[in-house]
């Protein structure tokens, strides 16, 4: 009995390890496919404004991946902007830049595209990249779409912890982006910076994609919230939201700089809100 025991327990390690192995090698042809394609655009976009790979390190990361057999999965996508200009001059054309983030599974799963261009308003760039989304979905593989699917199934709330908040710029960008996107939550300016964003999980990526590259003193996802969408629509998107909109939240700044916030008055506003518990993993210390 024992023997037989034993090997039964033998025989489920080695189907365990042999879909690990079976895992582990299609990891690793997704990341030699992600590289290959990574050359192909660079030979087709030769020129350096072209062709800019904004996270370096990820690439690194992603070869050595490939190319070790005991590497660890990389741990950020690699991101990518191709500049396009039109090559005729016609009045009917305009430059644009396409933003791209390749997830770990990629090929198997959708790219993350976002196009922009000056040219267009933005309610413009909204419909165009809502259409793209479409049509990928609509001309790739039923995995992929599924893939997609399931993303946008997600309802997702980040919690973001800045060092500090000042320029009013990046401010600007956090409260447009957050419309553009249909994101609500809250922006804290100051020191510290807070930012909550919630809305479906693929805009909240996009989100946090464009805020991350911005110049920073540090920032970082400090909490994160994935619930599934039982029905989906907009109705259960809205059930979920705990904030209307995204709007710049101050709390009777003080300081030599106008730059500290009344954190009493933070934590009366998260409590308000059912996010009382968030404090303490912003600040270390119970909220009163």
């Amino acid at each position: 009995m024992r023997a037989s025991g034993a090997l039964h327990c033998g025989a489920v390690r080695t189907r365990r390890r042999g879909r690990a192995e079976t895992t582990e090698m299609g990891n690793r042809e997704e990341a030699e496919i992600q590289i290959s394609e990574l050359d192909l655009l660079s030979s087709m976009f030769p020129y350096e404004e072209e062709f800019v790979v904004t996270d370096q390190l990820a690439v690194a990361e992603l070869k050595h991946y490939a190319e070790n057999e005991s590497a660890e999965m990389p741990s950020s996508k690699v991101q990518f902007v191709l500049n396009v200009k039109p090559e005729v001059t016609n009045a009917s054309m305009v430059e644009f830049s396409m933003a791209c983030a390749l997830p770990f599974k990629y090929p198997t799963v959708l790219p993350e595209i976002t196009v922009r261009s000056s040219a267009l308003s933005r309610s413009q760039q909204i419909h165009l990249n809502s259409d793209l989304k479409t049509y990928l979905m609509q001309n790739c593989s039923v995995t992929t779409s599924n893939a997609m699917q399931s993303e946008d199934n997600t309802f997702t709330r980040l919690w973001i912890y800045s060092h500090h908040i000042y320029n009013k710029q990046k401010r600007k960008n956090i409260i447009d982006w957050a419309k553009e996107l249909s994101l609500s939550g809250f922006c804290m300016p100051g020191k510290p910076g807070v930012v909550c964003v919630e809305g479906l999980q693929s805009s909240c990526e996009e989100f946090w994609s464009r805020v991350r590259r911005l110049t920073w003193k540090r920032i970082l996802i400090r909490h994160r919230e994935d619930v599934s969408l039982e029905g989906g629509g907009h109705a259960e998107i809205q059930k979920q939201r705990k904030f209307s909109t995204l709007e710049e939240k101050c709390f009777d700044a003080h300081g030599a700089r106008g730059n500290h916030m009344d954190l009493g008055q933070l934590y009366h506003f998260l409590e308000e809100k059912g996010c009382a518990d968030i404090f303490q993993m912003y600040f270390g210390v119970e909220g009163h």
